[in-house]
């Protein structure tokens, strides 16, 4: 059959109402104690469980691992996702959590139960006698994943829609009185086949459970009934076309029917209500469609992000059989596409958005309420953010109304991740499944406001362009409220030449930083040139975070953190169970450093549509990607607060281009600033005005910029600033600031508007080569080995600087870069780079002279990037280092750059950074003036004692290589191979 008549066909069979509110007379609540039994063997359907009584008992709504039904984990369970990293199931250290009295995962969180196959699910409900000659469905939201129904020992039949609630008409199967209802449900994947790492199905995020976590009711309504209603509007008419389907169940009684609509605001400020409209309809052949168009004449409110103001339309079908009444929640919004820009009411918008993975570990699941969801998209926006996408799943309604009340524009998907052994565009059952499943997403959630754009899923396999290019065809062609995307994809996979826009990869990231030192001149516009649709980047920053394992007691629900308690473990085992908090948080300053300028460089690049972060908050699974700035429940880390963060992430952002961030002090500091404004106008008036201080607040220059108007758009110049730093006589952290103040004028009302931003840059007295090669190094032996004259000064008590940048062999197979992990180093199998930025004891007399926090920062770049470290896991258990490396959290291994320590009767200061005396790089010759500065003085001496053995061991002993155990790996690393598909 032609693939278009199949999905024509497939929205022909939907028949059933998503969404939407009926009158609650109509209503019965199953919440509550349900027989249950499972069923291994799948043996319940021949032996006709549903006619009988079940062996156990179990609330619902909830999840078979909520109640505690199941198995508990081991190391044979049968896991929903891909695995990378198998040296937890070799690795001798693992061994004692593999025994089942001490089970525990490494690669995502591990649940108390764990359970795929079929289960039972049965009661009794009493049907009110009224209840004769009326429509009955039974509605179930959120099982997981196939249902089938019986009701008084008759099939109905069944469903597997992973996005909408299940229904059942079961107006002909039920009685007045006492009815008994079976379920079964089996959260087997093979029957939907979506991928196995589908965040809607998958153990690496909620987890792959059975039961039903929404709402349960049998509800009624008159046997002439609105089977679907949805509301078109249309912002420059100012009406609302509001389309009907209207059924008769089985054609019986009379086919006439009035239809009365109107509508009225109801969380706007101004008070709006539209006159009842009617019209009368004749149904043939038991079905009609009726359009009707509202006037929501001048008093119309618009939704957006600035004034999400809603109404709520009432419809109401009259017939012989009684009143249906409906209700159904919209806004009058717009969202278009022009050129490579989004506009929403006409208004130029760029996308700041997360990724939301799906990721619930109290539940498992993603929350049913508003309020929770209401929770996230408000605590979203106080990051700046105003759009979310929903990885590989379709959130439940709950999310689409509370995003419509906090204005935030969603990308849901259809809940695949079609790769790992499922491929699209095959002929493979996910062809069909996937077209109809964003049908029904359509019909269910396609009024809501915040439903503004789409896509079928993530990542593909198989002849997936051709597929998705006829997707986004019919979508064009169906329905134009929203807009639409193929699938979301990463840099190595094709371009889609249908989509409406682009969710893609390959235009992000901080990849030059490896090659050249920091600054803020450049942007992507290269890579983006030749797009002439919008572009949004996928999965941006991914910007790892050492785990913070005060969080492991907040995961009080079905999935536990026993993943934090091995790294924990890990870390206590290398003797640094104490730095734990000091690695989390100077390893999330870096995190925040890298996010802020990834962001402003795409805030620079002229037409660039939108970033999708990945994540705001820590994703759990996928080996666990640290990458969030809150942890994975949305609570801030200590780190960034939102304000923070909204300085380089918010409706408007001031930006600076530097050229760099390290100057000698007769070196003038340049900036060219400019703005990124997509708030709710233009600003008016504004005044914008920098300053130049010190990291205590000391001003040494301020000046006004820019006095006007600003326009929507970026790339906006404001002025430049030039500033001799010959006055800076010390070495010094200096701050560039920005501030903005204007108004908004909407409709004669006044609005501040405020915004800033800050660049820390840092400033060195100027030093010559000459000036380095006449150093009095008084008596300080210094050498790049240690040779044989190192250790005769050592023993007779001497001082002795060892510069061992490149003679390491002692930790050679631990790549250090300036910046942190990307997700991290078990799914991506031990990927550069291994580390996660430095913690400095800042504190040292050493930094009197070299400025710095204890944390990395841009001055730190020349003396770290790609640079080695030196691994002391046979110093004493005590020792740290002066600058210490994070490891990766799976390794924990104790590394560094900067140590000293009492040696062989001597005092050895030994560093792999470059201290050459021949740099002409500002801060290398900083820090070498500062280390001879240092071991010349009192201050140097030494906490720690170590054999000589052990230094000696730095330049000749070589560690262990890491064996992930798995030949396999993500597709991210083998991108040519998607690339053709």
């Amino acid at each position: 059959m032609n693939k278009h008549r199949i999905w024509a066909s497939a929205f022909a069979m939907l028949a059933l109402t998503y969404g939407g509110k009926l009158s609650a007379q109509g209503r019965l609540n199953l919440a509550g104690q349900w027989e249950f039994q499972i069923d291994r063997a799948d043996k319940g359907t021949a032996d006709k469980w549903y006619d009988r009584p079940l062996e156990d008992r179990i609330l619902l709504p909830g999840s078979m691992p909520q109640r505690l039904k199941g198995d508990r984990p081991s190391v044979e369970t049968q896991w929903t996702g891909s695995l990378y990293d198998s040296s937890y199931f070799y690795n001798p250290y693992m061994e004692k959590y593999r025994r089942e009295e001490n089970f525990k995962l490494p690669f995502f969180l591990t649940p108390d139960r764990h359970y795929v196959g079929t289960a039972w699910y049965r009661r009794t409900v009493e049907v009110p006698a009224d209840w004769k000659n009326r429509r009955v469905v039974l509605y179930l939201e959120r099982p997981h994943i196939e249902t089938e129904l019986w009701v008084n020992g008759k099939k109905v039949g069944g469903d597997n829609s992973l996005c909408v609630p299940h229904c059942y008409d079961v107006t002909d199967y039920v009685k007045s009185g006492e009815n008994a209802l079976a379920l079964r449900v089996s959260n087997r994947i093979d029957g939907v086949c979506v991928g196995a790492d589908s965040h809607s199905v998958t153990d690496q995020t909620q987890g792959n459970w059975n039961g039903v976590v929404g709402r349960m009711e049998l509800r009624s309504t008159p046997l002439l009934y609105a089977e679907d209603i949805q509301v078109y509007p249309n912002i420059h008419d100012r009406t609302a076309t509001v389309r009907i389907r209207l059924k008769q169940h089985r054609g019986k009684g009379r086919p006439d029917a009035e239809v009365k609509l109107s509508a009225k605001s109801f969380n706007a400020d101004v008070e709006h209500e539209i006159p009842v409209v009617s019209r009368r309809v004749k149904l043939k052949k038991g079905q009609a469609e009726v359009e009707v168009v509202l006037d929501m004449g001048e008093k119309m409110q618009l939704w957006d992000e600035f004034n999400p103001a809603l109404y709520e339309l009432t419809a109401e079908v009259s017939s012989e059989h009684g009143t249906d009444k409906q209700t159904r929640t919209f806004g009058m919004r717009e969202f278009k596409i022009d050129g490579k820009m989004f506009y929403v009411n006409g208004r130029l918008t760029q996308l700041r958005g997360t990724v939301e993975n799906c990721d619930f570990p109290l539940t498992g699941y993603a929350p049913m309420d508003e309020e929770s969801w209401e929770r996230v998209f408000r605590i979203c926006r106080s990051y700046g953010l105003n759009h979310m996408r929903f990885h590989s799943f379709c959130p439940p309604e709950a999310a689409f109304a509370a995003a419509d009340r906090v204005g935030f524009y969603l990308q849901p998907e259809g809940p695949s991740w079609p790769n790992h052994g499922v491929k699209l565009g095959n002929g493979m059952y996910i062809d069909r499944y996937l077209m109809e499943e964003t049908q029904r997403m359509n019909k269910a959630y396609g009024n809501y406001a915040s439903f503004c754009m789409m896509a079928c899923g993530n990542e593909p396999a198989g002849n997936w362009v051709a597929w998705v290019s006829d997707f986004v065809d019919y979508w064009k062609k169906t329905d134009s409220r929203h807009v639409y995307t193929g699938a979301s994809v990463g840099g190595g996979w094709a371009w889609q030449p249908k989509s409406m826009y682009h969710v893609k990869a390959g235009v992000r990231g901080l990849d030059e930083w490896r090659r050249r030192a920091p600054e803020s001149m450049s942007d992507f516009r290269a890579k983006i040139d030749t797009v002439s649709v919008p572009f949004v980047s996928h999965e941006t920053g991914q910007w790892c975070v050492f785990p913070n394992f005060d969080e492991i007691s907040k995961y009080t629900g079905v999935n536990k953190a026993k993943n934090f308690e091995i790294f924990r473990d890990i870390l206590n085992d290398n003797h640094m169970g104490g730095m734990a908090h000091k690695f989390m948080m100077a390893s999330g300053k870096l995190q925040t450093l890298c996010y802020k300028h990834e962001i402003e460089r795409t805030l620079r690049t002229p037409d660039y549509a939108g970033f999708q972060l990945l994540a705001l908050n820590d994703y759990s699974g996928q080996g666990t990607a640290l990458v969030g700035l809150t942890d994975v429940f949305f609570d801030e880390k200590e780190y960034c607060s939102p304000e923070d963060f909204r300085e380089f992430c918010s409706p408007t952002v001031l930006l600076a281009r530097i050229p760099k961030f390290t100057y000698w002090n007769r070196d003038a500091f340049t900036a060219a600033v400019e703005v990124a404004h997509y708030g709710k106008a233009a600003i008016r008036d504004a005044e914008v005005s920098y300053r130049i201080c010190d990291k205590y607040g000391k001003t040494y220059t301020e000046g006004t910029l820019y006095n006007g108007d600003v326009a929507l758009g970026n790339n906006i110049g404001l002025g430049n600033v030039t500033v001799a730093l010959d006055k800076i006589g010390a070495p010094r952290q200096m701050v560039f600031e920005v501030m903005l103040k204007g108004t908004y004028d909407l409709d004669g009302r006044k609005e501040e508007v405020r915004s800033r931003n800050h660049w820390d840059f840092w400033v060195y007295p100027q030093t010559t080569l000459d000036d380095l090669a006449r150093m009095d190094t008084g008596d300080v032996y210094i050498t790049d080995v240690l040779d044989e004259k190192a250790e005769q000064v050592l023993k007779a008590g001497g001082k002795v600087l060892v510069t061992a940048a490149g003679k390491i062999t002692y930790g050679k197979d631990i790549v250090q870069q300036f910046t942190p992990v990307f997700w991290n180093t078990s799914w991506f199998k031990m990927r550069p780079p291994h580390t996660t930025g430095l913690y400095i004891e800042s504190n040292h007399p050493l930094f009197r002279n070299f400025p710095t926090d204890y944390h990395s920062d841009m001055q730190w770049w020349d003396l770290v990037n790609r640079k080695q470290v030196m691994q002391f896991t046979e110093f004493p258990a005590d020792f740290q280092p002066i600058v210490q490396s994070i490891d990766t959290w799976f390794l924990s291994r104790k590394i560094g750059m900067l140590f000293e320590a009492n040696v062989a009767g001597g005092r050895l200061m030994m560093t792999t950074m470059p201290l050459d005396a021949d740099s002409g790089v500002p801060v290398i010759a900083q820090m070498r003036k500062a280390v001879i500065a240092y071991m010349q003085s009192d201050d140097f001496r030494p906490q720690y004692t170590v054999d000589l053995q052990c230094v000696k061991d730095l330049f000749t002993k070589e560690a262990p290589k890491v064996n992930m155990y798995t030949n396999d790996s993500p597709d991210e690393l083998k991108p040519k191979l998607n690339a053709k598909k």
